[in-house]
Parts: C-alpha cells; structure tokens; sequence
C-alpha cells in the first residue's frame, strides 16, 4: 500500500500541495508528461486568480451582511463630503450671483467724493462738478446727491434724535438710471414732483420707518413731506438703501440745502474707464484735484467675493476634518469586521486563498464603504447647495472638480482606513482563525 504525504495548511502566499495519482510504470516519483505535477509525486495548484468582478463580489459581502453598520460608517463619510460640496456649492452659486449682478448693472459706473482738505476737514465738490464732468466725451451718465442736515421720522411724536441712522439726501432725477436702481413701489422723482415735498425712500430706510405706502406723509426738516415711491435695494450704491430721497430744487427751498455735491456717480464707456479715471480729480474740481476721491463700486463687490472666498476656504476646513472623522469611523468599523470574521478568513486560508487575496478583498470591501459614502455625500451636498440658491433666488453652481474632490478624497481615506484591517486579516493563519483564538 502506498504511503500518502498530506501537507498541512498554506502557508503565506504558497497554494496547498495535493497527493499524486496512483504511481504507474513511469517509475516512483515520475509523473506523467502534461500532469502539471513534478516529479516527486506531489504537486502544487496554481492560486485561482480573481477577476474584478469577483473581487468586488468579494467586497460587497460584508457590506450585505451588516446594513446598519455600513449604513451609520457611510453616513459620517457622507456628512463630510455633503458639507465640502455645500460650501463650495454655494459659494460658486454666490459668485455666479455677483456676476450676473454685475452683467446687469454694469462695472462702468465711478463715484467721485470729496477726500480731506490740508486742515483735516472735509472738502467740498464745486457746484459746477456734475456740469463739467459731464462734458467728458465718453461719459454717458452723470447725477449726484447731496448731503443735507434734515432728519427724517415717520411721524412728528419721535423724539428727536432717533433718526435710525437714516440720511436725507438731495438727488438728481437722474441718478436712478446712474445708479442702475429700480423703483419697488410708486415712482421716482420726476420734473414735477423734484420741486415740491416729495421724498423717495431706500429699502432700508423703508423697514427701518415701516413706511412703504406712497401717499404716506412723513415728517421730514419739520415739515410733512409725502411718500411718493420706495427703491429696490441698489447693489453698486448701498448707500442710498438707508437714505430719504428729496428732489434737488426742494432741498434747497424746504431743507436749506446748500446746492453741493457730496457724491457724484459717473457712467462711462467701458472701454474708457481707465481714462475718464484719470481725468475725473482734476475734472470734478480744478483747483484741487488732491481732494477729490474716485472709486469704483464694481471693486466693492469684488473685495466682499474675496471675503466670501476666505470664509470658504475656512468651511472646507471643516468640512476635511469631518470627512477625516467618517475615515477613522470607516477604520474603525473594518477593524470589527476583521474581527468578527475570522472563521471566513481561515476558512478562505485553508481553501487556498492567497494574503493578496484577502488584501484585497478587505481593502475593496473598504473602498466600497467609502464610496457609498462619498456617492452620498456628493448627492446630499448637490442637494443642499440647490435649497439654499433656490431660497435666495441664485443660479445653482456644483463646480464638477468638487464633485470628482469629494468622491477621490473618499476613495484615498477608504484605502487608507482600510489598509491596516486588510494586512491584519492576511496575516492571521489558518489555524488561529479557525480556531477562533
């Protein structure tokens, strides 16, 4: 009778040695041409090799076999990358909001102040400023306010004093097209309505007086003025929001208005803005151009983008901690299941599974995890960047590169977390697994 060596379990990557057929005439320890077995009568099996499909197969077992584990460890891989993608999301939708803004109203609009004078006062705009800045050829509109010392109440009973921090400016009826401003409710001041007490209220000023009615009477240089429109807010000229609005002529007859400029708002041809920059000090006021200041309320909304831009950075801070926080939760969750499936990983160990193998299984098994995660996240964050433009009425804007971000931060953190699950797994033998020790 034949001796039979049987080998124990693989060890390491070795695949598991088989006992050879019955010995023929080839002689002992011959094996026949094309067997596949050596010639010391016990021969070795190739490792099978796993395709993608089997390895994703291999992966998602786990997953399938605790829902609500999977579930609660993608969830914190989804939060993170929701927040990253909202906070991006909705700073692309608030930049898209400035530049649609700013399309509509045009980035050729300047605005000319008096500066200081050489005694530290303030100095004052010529009377003639808005007439002679007018005169440059590729300016297209020219219109002005001016600053007034009347206070504004909704009614003669407030004490005086509590103005709300509300300014009375005198305005040119053409400073609405200037300005690119609309009208909410009524009407602007026109030929007839800029010489007699007629007051156009901002937005701001409106809330702040809950007057919004025109035909209302207010109290304004103690005399009752009446309420003839209410502005939209004006985004290139914040500064009229929380301003009463008083035509020209009637300032200087009901307010004692003494016909300067305080600000000139200046329309030019795009292509010209530069020039008719370099000009306007010298323009506005010849005889000292130095006290003249000319800025650009464009610039304005471009610096407070730059602020948003700072604050985002300092979101997606946050966001990448707690999209490292789902990782560890990943990891943690792996770990467990190594844990609990060591009578499958020796069982496979004894089958002949390789330690690459069981790598890779368990390193997929993370990647899946993850994935589902990030494919969460990215759903919820697109979701989330949606409400909130819709609710302020913002073009959507989810940049594709955050998207594709997100989902590749998930993949790196899945292999990461799940790397020392996976080489732990493929180091335990066997015997150790089987056992259960």
């Amino acid at each position: 009778m034949n001796d039979v060596t049987t080998n124990g379990p693989p060890m390491d990557d070795a695949p598991p040695t088989l006992p050879s057929g019955p010995r023929g005439g080839g002689g002992r320890g011959r094996g026949r041409a094309g067997d596949g077995f050596g010639g010391t009568g016990v021969g070795r099996l190739r490792a099978a090799r796993l395709g993608p499909q089997d390895i994703v197969r291999l992966g998602g077992t786990g997953l399938r076999t605790r829902p609500l584990r999977i579930f609660l460890s993608a969830l914190g891989i989804a939060i993170g990358v929701a927040a990253m993608i909202a906070v991006v999301g909705i700073s692309g939708s608030g930049r898209a909001e400035v530049d649609r803004r700013l399309d509509a109203l045009g980035t050729n609009l300047l605005r000319v102040a008096p500066g200081d004078s050489l005694d530290g006062t303030e100095a004052e705009l010529p009377h003639e400023a808005v007439a002679m800045i007018g005169r440059i050829p590729p300016v297209q509109d020219v219109a002005a306010t001016g600053a007034t010392d009347a206070h504004i109440y909704r009614n003669e009973r407030i004490a005086i004093g509590r103005t709300g921090s509300l300014e009375v400016l005198a305005a040119d009826r053409r400073l609405l097209p200037a300005v690119g401003g609309h009208v909410r409710r009524g009407r602007w001041l026109d030929s007839a309505t800029e010489q007699y007490p007629a007051v156009v209220l901002g937005s701001t000023a409106a809330g702040r007086l809950d007057v919004h009615t025109p035909g209302t009477r207010v109290w304004l240089g103690d005399r009752w003025f009446s309420l003839v429109g209410v502005l939209d807010p004006v985004p290139l000229a914040p500064e009229l929001d929380s301003a009463a609005l008083v035509g020209w002529p009637a300032a200087r007859t009901y307010l004692r208005f003494d016909g300067h400029p305080s600000t000139v708002y200046v329309r030019a041809e795009d292509s010209q803005i530069a020039a008719v920059r370099a000009v306007l000090p010298a323009t506005a006021y010849p005889e000292k151009p130095g006290q003249v200041q000319i800025s650009r309320p464009s610039d304005a909304l471009a610096a407070r983008e730059a602020t948003e831009s700072a604050l985002t950075g300092l979101l997606l801070g946050l966001g990448g901690v707690a999209l490292l926080v789902g990782g560890v939760g990943v990891g943690n969750t792996m770990v467990i299941s190594v844990l609990e499936r060591r009578p499958e990983i020796g069982l496979r160990r004894a089958l002949g599974a390789t330690r690459g193998q069981i790598r890779t299984q368990f390193v997929t098994e993370s990647l899946l995890l993850s994935l589902i995660g990030g494919l969460g996240g990215t759903v919820l964050g697109t979701a989330i960047t949606a409400a909130y433009a819709l609710s302020r009425d913002w073009p959507t804007v989810v940049p594709a590169w955050a998207s594709a971000a997100g989902i590749g931060c998930t993949l790196v953190i899945g292999m990461i977390a799940g790397l020392y699950p996976a080489v732990r797994a493929s180091r335990l033998s066997p015997t150790e697994a089987l056992s259960g020790s």
